[in-house]
């Protein structure tokens, strides 16, 4: 090309470039940061949850009925009435109950393992569904509720890592025991890819929930579903009074617990330590929620373009519900929690049942200690109609 020609084409478009709009050459130089995208506040403000809870809502149970439908159909999981057809393959004498060793289909795709707690004496008696926590640790799952047993080298290796977890997290003490030492019929099964249900990784996680997608079905809903089925399981055993069965669970065990009182009439009462605040206030930057791994198995995908974790949870209304939160928890900023148990707190009082409804945040972090654990028996005790033992809440305050 010649020299003339060239200096014209540049003028050409150095006038062209000159004559675009203010912000017209910028670009997005970076499109993500701190694992969110870098438009993430736009993305926030289109969540709404237009079917939360508000006191426009003059049905109750027509908006419970709605939202409960919503989070089955974001579950991706079918109906599924499978018989259980239970078998006993264990069993051992611990005192005031038996531990068992029990295996049922817990879905038409998985026959499980449980540990099961049956007090002595004649029944029905109220009963508790454990739900473990995540942890990062895999090679126990119902065994950080309830203390296993056997002979061989891995049933020595499981009660070894049981119990230096109950150490770490719950006073040294298996939080399903004393339970069942109180008189509950108490059950605990794994999630997939804990226990017998593994083998899982922290790296492998996402791969798991990916291959899920894959399959037509959600690892969260996965998780959500096989819960709803153990607490009808448990419901329907002849020394379980069906009215007084309650979803327990600590840190993820808690997530399940709300949730699968949400889902799931054969759960009548909840109590739940260390899982509750808001998406706003978990979308943060440190937050562990940023961090993929342990948050797949509480997505449901779509979920929080209806609702927020306390709205979910405030599905369960008006059962009875007790939740527990740790100042110093790291994992759940305590603002965040305060606005997530003040939204849950507002359904309670709309159903007329306030006083069903009780929200601690107490000094400590990420734990269910002793004095905890025997609040919330105390208060379930109370909301079955048992005489509760000494101490509760006041050892608390």
């Amino acid at each position: 090309m010649p020299r003339h020609f060239r200096r014209a084409n540049a003028a050409l478009l150095l006038a062209a470039a000159m004559a675009l709009p203010a912000g017209a050459q910028d670009y997005q130089h970076a499109g993500v940061a701190d694992n969110m995208p870098v438009f993430q506040q736009a993305l926030k403000a289109k969540l709404t949850f237009p079917m939360a809870w508000s006191p426009q809502v003059k049905d109750l149970p027509a908006w419970r009925s709605a939202g409960r439908a919503k989070l089955w159909e974001l579950t991706l999981q079918a109906p599924d009435n499978t018989p259980f057809q239970p078998q006993v393959i264990a069993e051992i004498d611990r005192g005031s109950y038996v531990a068992r060793q029990v295996v049922f289909n817990l879905s038409a795709e998985s026959r499980v393992r449980g540990l099961m707690l049956v007090p002595k004496g004649a029944g029905p008696f109220p009963a508790a569904l454990m739900l473990h926590d995540h942890g990062g640790k895999f090679d126990i799952g119902k065994e950080k509720a309830i203390q296993p047993w056997g002979d061989t080298a891995t049933d020595a290796a499981r009660l070894a890592s049981s119990q230096a977890w109950a150490d770490k997290h719950f006073s040294g003490r298996y939080p399903g025991d004393a339970l069942a030492r109180r008189g509950y019929v108490v059950l605990a099964v794994d999630a997939l890819g804990w226990g017998d249900r593994g083998p899982l990784t922290g790296d492998t996680q996402q791969a798991l929930a990916a291959n899920a997608f894959n399959l037509g079905s959600s690892l969260a809903g996965i998780m959500a579903a096989e819960d709803a089925r153990a607490a009808a399981f448990l419901a329907a055993q002849p020394e379980v009074d069906k009215h007084k069965v309650a979803a327990i669970g600590f840190s993820m065990g808690a997530f399940r617990a709300w949730q699968a009182a949400a889902l799931s009439d054969a759960v009548t009462a909840v109590v739940a330590a260390n899982w509750m605040a808001t998406t706003e206030g978990l979308m943060v930057p440190g937050n562990n929620q940023l961090r993929g791994s342990s948050a797949w198995n509480m997505l449901h995908p779509g979920l929080l373009r209806q609702m927020d974790f306390p709205d979910v949870a405030s599905l369960a209304a008006p059962k009875p519900a007790m939740f527990f939160a740790g100042e110093q928890d790291r994992l759940f900023p305590a603002a965040s929690v305060r606005t997530a148990f003040g939204k849950m707190e507002q359904v309670w009082r709309a159903w007329g049942a306030r006083d069903k409804f009780e929200a601690h945040m107490l000094p400590g972090g990420h734990v269910f200690p002793q004095a905890e654990q025997d609040a919330a028996y105390d208060w379930l005790d109370r909301q079955f109609g048992r005489a509760p033992a000494d101490g509760g809440l006041r050892a608390l305050r």
